[in-house]
């Protein structure tokens, strides 16, 4: 008898034990479509986007009307309409290569990896931002760290292998809408260096998204980026070879 109920309660134990392993894998590919969901929500198959982006610093402020053009996550175009003496000054991206365009010097300039960490458009954000953000789950381990009534927090630790600037994402995300509030950056050292806010949250056709990015460097509390998307259009019918090189120079 004791020898049935000792093996009744072993069963139970490793069916619990599977069970539990079952759900963590899961669960794990959840995280994961849910930060791909956040890191997709401006794209969509195609989009086109109306943006403002204005970039203040210690020493000046800067203000850009720029248009993209995206294509699924490895395809990217943006052109800077306003202010006129920066007008066409254009980036491409095609899966994890960057190039940049000069219309005054007539030059395609090919970021090498070396100005992957560095500013984009004199903003905040950087190169590696525009490659990384739409493969965060291909180059970080995800892992919940934190779940409330009302967010998700996610934790993004570097995979052994990737190439990557940071030491650690985390991922605050709203449950209602589905839209993040904030992400948090940390250097190698651990230490939280830059934020990404969300808000004025939009219905655009059946996306639920937040419309305007603040970008805060911690490090110079007095600096921050705002880009903010004024148009955004889903859909489109655009495929690889819009995003060549060819375009990049094309006003």
């Amino acid at each position: 008898m004791q020898t049935k109920l000792a093996t009744g309660i072993l069963s139970t134990l490793l069916l619990t034990a599977i069970m539990l392993l079952t759900a963590k894998s899961v669960f794990a590919l959840d995280v994961e479509a849910l930060v791909r969901q956040v890191e997709q929500q401006y794209m969509g198959a195609s989009s086109r986007a109306q943006t403002t982006m204005l970039v203040k610093t210690s020493h000046w402020k800067r203000s850009l009307e720029m248009e993209a053009w995206s294509l699924d996550r490895d395809y990217f175009l943006v052109r800077i309409i306003e202010p006129a003496k920066e007008r066409d000054v254009a980036t491409l991206k095609r899966s994890r290569e960057v190039w940049n365009y000069l219309p005054k010097v007539d030059r395609v300039i090919k970021v090498p990896p070396s100005m992957m960490g560095g500013s984009w458009m004199g903003s905040h954000i950087t190169n590696d931002d525009l490659v990384k953000a739409n493969h965060i789950e291909k180059d970080y381990n995800l892992r919940l760290v934190e779940e409330t009534e009302t967010y998700f927090l996610v934790e993004c630790l570097p995979k052994a292998d990737a190439a990557v600037v940071w030491g650690k994402i985390v991922y605050r995300i709203n449950k209602t809408p589905q839209v993040p509030e904030q992400i948090d950056y940390y250097d190698e050292e651990m230490v939280r260096v830059r934020e990404i806010h969300f808000d004025d949250v939009q219905q655009i056709g059946d996306r639920i998204v937040p419309m305007r990015l603040t970008v805060l460097p911690l490090e110079k509390p007095d600096e921050q980026t705002i880009l903010h998307y004024r148009e955004l259009v889903f859909d489109l019918p655009l495929d690889e070879t819009y995003f060549s090189l060819r375009n990049l120079k094309k006003p």
